[in-house]
């Protein structure tokens, strides 16, 4: 049952957050269905349970408001967004344990849904969770994850329940929506709140992908002097890194991928500068028509800058790694564990 209308609204400071935006929703007419469909179910709700209790709204408070946001819109010439600026804007008009969920969860994993989420989860984290589940809900989770990440979770697992929760999902039949609904409410409630809140990145990942954006020089004055002062991090962040030597671990299909994104002139350039290894590693995978123009075209160079090797290899890390990201190669990580043995 809606609340009764209130009272003639003459002053500014008589409107809550919601409310604020319900005027300026209501002023928009038309033009507002883009802006509420850019909304969640719950802002929507908030907004609408406070326009349909606005009542009547004197033009000067409309207008005042209208002035305000524009003010607020252009004072600094720009909009900058940050997740403390997110955190500033919603306190204004949300219950501070709303914020505080809220902005847990858009410090969690990316997705939509708990289980677009799920699937951004690393699968020893959610499968130390899981093990200590009921068999039945873990095979309702399983079954409700890709396919793929679904085998790296059940890999994770101890074997006997692993195999139990296969068995369940062999015997599932169509999960009610209430009791879906239950689980997603104990995953949000218990996993995931727990995860955003303990999931601070590591500060050496953060410096290693910093580092990779060096050119050599400068990345070994900044290892150097870090050595000096902190040892162990300086190798932590090498073991990090992903660099271009890293290259040769690279499949004969990943190599020759990567070769057809990578501009001729930049694969020249960058394998002048190389390893003879790396460099027989990229030649070997070629035709040996490719083969001869590409040998031509390093000797036609001639004398070459360092700066300008760095640049071409950088280049190619990059787009190693966007072509990783794609799912179009595998980059293994610097560690003995991902040697590849033939």
């Amino acid at each position: 049952m809606a609340d009764s209308p209130r009272g003639p609204v003459d002053k500014v400071e008589q409107l809550s957050g919601p409310e604020r935006a319900a005027v300026i929703m209501l002023a928009l007419g038309d033009h507002a269905e883009k802006i509420l469909a850019m909304l969640d179910e719950d802002e929507i709700k908030d907004v609408s349970h406070a326009m349909s209790n606005l009542g009547v709204v004197h033009s000067s408070v409309v207008e005042t408001l209208i002035v305000e946001f524009v003010k607020k819109l252009s004072g600094s010439g720009a909009l900058i967004g940050s997740y403390e600026a997110t955190q500033r804007l919603l306190s204004a008009f949300l219950p501070t344990d709303k914020v505080e969920a809220l902005m847990e969860e858009i410090r969690g994993p990316a997705g939509r849904t708990m289980w677009d989420k799920l699937h951004n989860v690393n699968e020893v984290v959610l499968a130390n969770y899981l093990k200590n589940e009921y068999p039945q809900t873990v095979a309702v989770i399983l079954s409700r994850l890709r396919s793929d990440h679904a085998a790296k979770v059940l890999t994770e697992l101890p074997e006997e329940f692993g195999i139990e929760c296969v068995n369940r999902m062999l015997r599932m039949e169509p999960v009610q929506r209430d009791i879906l609904d239950k689980i997603e409410m104990t995953l949000r409630n218990e996993f995931m709140s727990n995860l955003a809140r303990t999931s601070k990145r590591d500060s050496h990942e953060m410096m290693a992908e910093i580092f990779n954006n060096f050119d050599r020089q400068t990345e070994g004055r900044f290892l150097g002097a870090l050595e000096e002062k902190n040892r162990e991090s300086a190798d932590r962040i090498r073991q990090l890194m992903f660099v271009f030597d890293d290259l040769r671990k690279l499949d004969p299909a990943g190599v020759q991928t990567l070769m057809r994104s990578v501009p001729k002139d930049v694969l020249a350039l960058a394998l002048k500068g190389a390893s003879d290894e790396l460099r027989q590693l990229f030649i070997g995978n070629m035709s040996e028509r490719a083969a001869k123009i590409l040998k031509d075209d390093m000797v036609a160079m001639g004398p070459v800058r360092l700066k300008d090797v760095d640049g071409a290899q950088s280049q190619m890390v990059v787009i190693a790694k966007d072509l990783a990201q794609k799912g179009e190669i595998i980059l293994s990580e610097n560690s003995a564990e991902d040697e590849l043995i033939y």
